[in-house]
């Protein structure tokens, strides 16, 4: 295809061509149009003012035309964040469209505040049709002002558009099947989606968060959760809204980062929004806390104020508990596990004596739990020590058994106590309680199958004559699964050291990953299991043998049924199936052949493929854990810490007995005033309001200060600095052609005309009569005479951008010796000394003491190179009205020298 456009060596012509032609034209700008768009991307204020002056009354430009890209004159400014030149074109009522939108992308405040204030006009003057399109703008309808501004998370911008009285549109649940729905979803899925996906955006920003809600804790705990939800239903946006949830965690995190003191964090941990007043006042502690766990805001249960406060409440009698020794703590926690039957009769003799109370600190209450248990795993370890009649068909149950029931008791009532109080949703959500479940119902299976086998036999009869199924046979295995339950139990334990706490929440994710790799598995199994079956099910062999299958001493029929094939192909995994079984009776070398193929290409799926796809994925849970291990560990930790800090969780082994003084307490509590709880509720919601608006306010003052520390020199800066220096040029090239103009004035027989600047009133003269050429030094000149004192007092607090006319001919001689003769001896972007020279000029960045030299150096080359090409242009005018002034001043030097004799 080069060919058709780039021309041969030899220079030879080609025959065929392609035209080529604008298929989309655009309609062309004029020159004064590009002028005027020119001098609004240059910030040259004059120019645009008198541009619009002209086309208000000439009507010869479109103050609303578009470039190429398809900018107005308003959207180029606010790209160049020029506020004075907006603020001059909505004075004139140039057309506004999505320029809020724009300037809101930019984050230009000056520019956001200039729109809000702008009354649209009630007549529109030409808009090109093209602007009224919709598919033209740069913006979905879906995108509102708050939207798009929470989408850039300005806090300035937020404000404004928030104190206006804006609103947000209510999204709808994740499974909505209202018509609203329905049908937007139905015209366009994709136009729902990201509409939806926008309004999460805008309701996850930090800043409008922090700005418009009451309880911004509450609100990203309820936001985050709703997004991850999200992310599971919208697939196609999974990413987007886990990052969305991810921020509304980290935002909860952070405020929660601005507490200074405990009295605050307290407030903070305890809050609970919908106060019950019959409810108990201890099940409102650490509430905030208990719903952050709920919602796995895992960021902000880690965080350091929140694992402070939780330590200091966990070691409440041993405030210097972390600092002691190993060997300390280690004889510490032995000598309260020994002491465990005391503490607990003296906890049920007198629950508010100081034994009572002391049992009932969590750490304390962690100690003794644990020694509980040991001890049930000692019994249950322990229980052959009493002999039994093993023929003894319903055996009575032996004093080991009757001290294991008070145990078991005491589990399924704790784990029905839970499930009422978290409700059933909350409980089955954790593994744990699930376990519990499980181990419970094996237990209370065991008491049921042996309290049938007690009362239906009663005889001794040899224990090999017992049919499969017997009561005390199911009851022996039911038994035996749930002790190793009740052992593995004790993992959950872990958690509360810091390098068991990390290996076990590990154990926890590779188990997940076992079960999604047993379903691939399964499949692979049951699919080589069917055709192996198929194809050894004609040579089963039964003659002359007592044991049949693969666990006879010598294996047979691996395949004959699809049970045997299955058990066949799992035990091969750990070869312990010999290769012979795939072998015939018949001489059938073919059907061997086809079955050792098949047994091959099992062993290596899953040898080679799954058992490694298997170890990958515990290894990426692994990493994932450890990657995250300090977070994960604090979470699971601060869950386990949660369950001693309520009162329901004294003790395992007393635990019924133990709730008898809670149901007292109870009972006296509700006899209490509601009247004094209504007006302590009130007080600490003022008191939590209170403080969550000093951590906002310090939240913002932080972000603010992140930002600006964040952001650096970008090219942004660099196109603000240069539009900067760009309107600066342009000002003092005003300033030329003002003094220029005003000489022209003075002489008789000129005209001017005054057209007004926004700083001061410059005089022009017709470009007919610009005789004179200036000297750079009369660039210093200001716009007004003032008188010759008035200079002098002046001098010592010049300013940038302001000079002085020296009406006085011998300081005016004095000052215009050594003067620049040319533009680049201005020095102006040359470092600022110690010591000011009021008659020196000096630059915007010498007065803001810049320090950086390659920033001053590029403008100081930008600045002189546009200068000389605008002194290059007018060079050829000056030139005659230098030549014409020069033959004015010599004839009226001898028209001087002819009238002095005569006057002589």
């Amino acid at each position: 295809m080069s060919q058709l456009y780039y021309r041969r060596t030899d220079n030879s012509s080609y025959r065929d061509r392609i035209p080529l032609r604008i298929v989309r034209a655009e309609s062309e700008l004029s020159a004064q149009e590009k002028s005027y768009l020119n001098a609004v991307e240059k910030g040259d204020y004059a120019s645009v003012k008198l541009a619009l002056e002209e086309a208000e009354i000439y009507f010869s430009i479109n103050i609303n035309c578009i470039d190429p890209l398809g900018r107005t004159a308003l959207l180029i400014a606010i790209e160049n964040e020029n506020l004075e030149i907006i603020e001059l074109l909505l004075s004139f009522n140039v057309y506004v469209g999505d320029a809020l939108l724009h300037a809101i992308r930019k984050e230009v405040v000056g520019a956001v505040e200039l729109l809000l204030n702008h009354k649209k006009p009630s007549g529109e003057k030409q808009v090109p049709p093209i602007l009224l399109d919709k598919q033209f703008s740069d913006f979905t309808p879906d995108i509102t002002p708050i939207i798009l501004a929470a989408h850039t998370n300005n806090y300035e911008i937020i404000k404004m558009l928030v104190q206006k009285g804006v609103s947000i549109p209510q999204p709808h649940e994740v499974r909505c099947n209202c018509m609203e729905c329905i049908s937007s979803s139905d015209v366009d899925s994709l136009r729902h989606s990201r509409s939806r996906l926008n309004i999460y955006k805008a309701l996850a920003s930090p800043s409008l968060i922090a700005l418009s809600s009451e309880d911004p804790f509450l609100t990203a705990f309820q936001l985050s959760w709703e997004l991850q939800e999200l992310s599971k239903v919208e697939n196609e946006f999974k990413a987007e809204y886990e990052e969305l949830s991810h921020q509304c965690k980290h935002f909860a995190k952070d405020l929660l980062d601005q507490t200074r003191s405990s009295r605050e964090l307290e407030l903070i941990l305890n809050f609970r929004d919908n106060v019950n007043l019959l409810q108990d006042e201890a099940n409102n502690e650490l509430a905030r806390l208990k719903l952050a766990i709920k919602y796995r805001q895992k960021e902000f249960v880690a965080q350091p104020n929140c694992q402070q406060l939780l330590a200091s409440r966990w070691y409440d009698e041993f405030p210097g508990w972390r600092r002691r020794h190993w060997a300390g703590k280690f004889i510490t926690c032995v000598l309260i596990g020994l002491m465990f039957p005391l503490l607990s009769l003296c906890y049920l003799v007198a629950p508010k004596s100081h034994y009572g109370l002391f049992i009932r600190k969590p750490f304390i209450k962690f100690i003794c739990h644990t020694a509980s248990y040991l001890t049930f795993l000692l019994l249950l370890a322990s229980q052959h020590i009493v002999s039994n009649n093993p023929d003894r068909q319903g055996p009575k149950p032996t004093i080991v058994e009757w001290m294991v029931l008070p145990w078991v008791l005491g589990f399924i009532w704790t784990e029905i106590k839970q499930m009422w109080d978290g409700g059933f949703q909350d409980y089955i959500h954790d593994w744990w309680n699930l376990m519990d479940f499980v181990m419970n119902s094996l237990y209370l299976a065991t008491i049921s199958l042996k309290i049938v086998a007690y009362v239906k036999y009663s005889g001794c009869k040899p224990r090999e004559t017992w049919e499969m199924w017997h009561p005390t046979l199911v009851a022996e295995a039911v038994f035996a699964i749930a002790n190793i339950i009740s052992s593995l139990r004790l993992i959950s334990l872990f958690t509360a050291n810091s390098h068991l706490g990390p290996l076990q929440i590990s154990l926890g994710r590779m188990l997940l990953d076992i079960l999604k790799f047993l379903f691939i598995y399964c499949l692979v199994l049951l699919a080589f299991a069917n055709g192996l079956n198929q194809l050894y099910f004609y040579y089963e062999t039964s003659d002359g043998m007592n044991c049949k299958g693969i666990r006879c001493e010598h294996q047979n029929n691996a395949f004959s049924t699809l049970f045997e094939t299955l058990q066949s192909l799992f035990w091969s995994i750990f070869g312990l199936i010999n290769l012979y079984v795939t072998n015939v009776q018949a001489d059938h070398k073919f059907t061997e052949f086809v079955g050792a193929t098949m047994f091959g290409t099992y062993n290596i799926i899953s040898l080679v493929v799954l058992l490694n796809m298997l170890i990958a994925m515990m290894n990426n849970s692994y990493q994932h854990i450890a990657d995250h291990a300090d977070i994960e560990w604090k979470f699971a930790r601060t869950k386990l810490w949660m369950s001693y800090f309520e009162e329901g969780g004294t003790l395992r082994y007393f635990s019924i007995v133990g709730d008898r003084h809670r149901i007292i307490e109870l009972q006296m509590s509700f006899c209490l005033s509601f009247q004094r709880r209504a007006a302590e509720n009130v007080r600490l919601n003022h008191q939590y309001q209170e403080v969550l608006r000093n951590l906002i306010k310090r939240y913002v003052a932080a972000m603010i200060r992140d930002a600006k520390t964040e952001e650096g020199l970008t090219e942004e800066n660099f196109k603000e600095l240069k539009q900067d220096i760009s309107s600066f040029r342009y000002e003092v090239i005003g300033m030329m052609k003002g003094k220029r103009k005003s000489t022209c004035a003075n002489k008789p027989g000129t005209a001017a005309s005054d057209v007004s600047h926004p700083d001061s009133s410059l005089k022009y003269c017709s470009a007919l009569q610009q005789n004179k050429k200036l000297h750079l030094y009369d660039v210093t000149a200001v716009l007004q005479q003032q008188k010759s004192e008035e200079t002098r007092e002046s001098l010592g607090r010049l300013v940038n951008g302001s000079a002085v006319v020296l009406t006085d001919p011998i300081l005016k001689d004095k000052a215009r010796k050594g003067f620049p003769k040319d533009f680049t001896d201005f020095e102006l972007f040359q470092r600022k000394q110690n010591s000011l020279n009021p008659n020196k000029i000096y630059s915007l960045a010498e007065e803001a003491k810049e320090s950086d030299s390659g920033i001053l150096d590029w403008v100081r080359e930008e600045t002189v190179e546009k200068y000389l090409a605008e002194k290059a242009e007018h060079e050829e005018n000056e030139s005659k009205c230098l030549m014409d002034e020069e033959k004015s001043v010599l004839e009226d030097q001898e028209k001087e020298h002819t009238a002095s004799p005569h006057e002589n």
